[in-house]
Formats: structure tokens, sequence, C-alpha cells
């Protein structure tokens, strides 16, 4: 996969800020997206019980995006 299609398939687009680490023997890399201003207000609520506890923060956000990833994964390619 080159470049252009990892970012693609992540949806990451101009203006993101790319964070490398290297970790061992490979290189990690995080991407931050730019400044917004809407809100993101209850964007968790679906995957929040109302017994959580700040611990549970961890699985809730990994849950967060592995639903979105899976959302993505769906989306029709825009490219054809």
């Amino acid at each position: 996969m080159v470049a252009k299609e990892i970012r693609d398939r992540l949806g990451i687009g101009p203006g993101w800020v790319a964070i490398q680490r290297l970790a061992g023997d490979h290189v990690e890399m995080r991407f931050l997206p730019p400044d917004h201003n809407e809100s993101l207000k209850g964007s968790l609520a679906q995957y929040v019980r109302r017994e959580s506890r700040p611990e549970d923060w961890d699985v809730v956000r990994d849950r967060a995006w592995r639903h979105a990833a899976e959302e993505r994964e769906r989306e029709p390619d825009p490219s054809g």
C-alpha cells in the first residue's frame, strides 16, 4: 500500500499533523486532525454506560475508534 492509499483509508486530509515515534525496530505514526470548531458533545454517548468509571475511558475510546473505523470500511470508495 502506498502512502496516499493509507491516508485515504484512514481519512487523513490536508492540515493533519503526523507524529512519529521509534518503537523498537519500527516507526509508529499517529495523525492528529486540524483544529475544528464543531462540538463533540455527546459523540461518545452511545459507548458510555451511566455506571462507567474514569478508568473505563480507555475502553470506551477504543470501542468508539473501532466503531468509526468499521463505519469507514463500509463507506464506498469515492475514487471509484
